[in-house]
């Protein structure tokens, strides 16, 4: 993996988190989870390169996110689709996650979860978490059409910082 700048990333992310889709991670080397997750972004804000990202509380990952300071956006590439939809179909309370896909996890300095496999790894440190609220909605029909009858809990946002990423040469 070669470490980059934010900046020098040449792949445009609407597209990579729209289509390509990210794994979310979160804990430590003795227990931690990842999630399938397209929704989400990039910036810059607070003079800081950023991301932002959605989990909703019912999600086990949720539980990791909230208990730690970091988490990491890996984006192993459309050839990994099927490690996706298990990642996002089942949860980690009832499988090993990195057992039935088969990916590989390793550590980076500060003791976050990356995989071998990804073409792009993010570290990220949380600075400002909320959660969605409707009555913040100036289009009242999002909130219907993605929060509304069975849809479930509204998300939880987590706006980061950028502090490392890497590329896979």
């Amino acid at each position: 993996m070669k470490k980059i700048e934010p900046n020098k990333l040449p792949d445009n992310y609407i597209n990579i988190i729209g289509n390509e889709w990210m794994l979310v991670t979160a804990g430590t080397k003795e227990k931690f989870n990842t999630m399938t997750a397209s929704w989400g972004g990039t910036g810059f804000l607070w003079n800081r390169p950023v991301v932002f990202i959605f989990i909703r509380p019912e999600r086990y990952t949720y539980e990791f996110i909230e208990n730690g300071d970091y988490f990491t956006l890996s984006f192993l590439g459309q050839e990994h689709k099927d490690v996706h939809k298990i990642c996002g179909s089942k949860s980690g309370r009832d499988i090993d996650k990195i057992k039935a896909t088969g990916i590989q996890p390793y550590f980076s300095e500060s003791g976050n979860i990356l995989f071998k496999e990804a073409r792009i790894s993010i570290e990220c440190k949380k600075l400002y978490t909320d959660m969605i609220k409707e009555e913040n909605f100036l289009d009242k029909s999002l909130f219907e059409k993605w929060y509304g009858g069975a849809h479930g809990n509204p998300h939880k946002v987590y706006v980061a910082e950028i502090v490392n990423m890497w590329v896979n040469e």
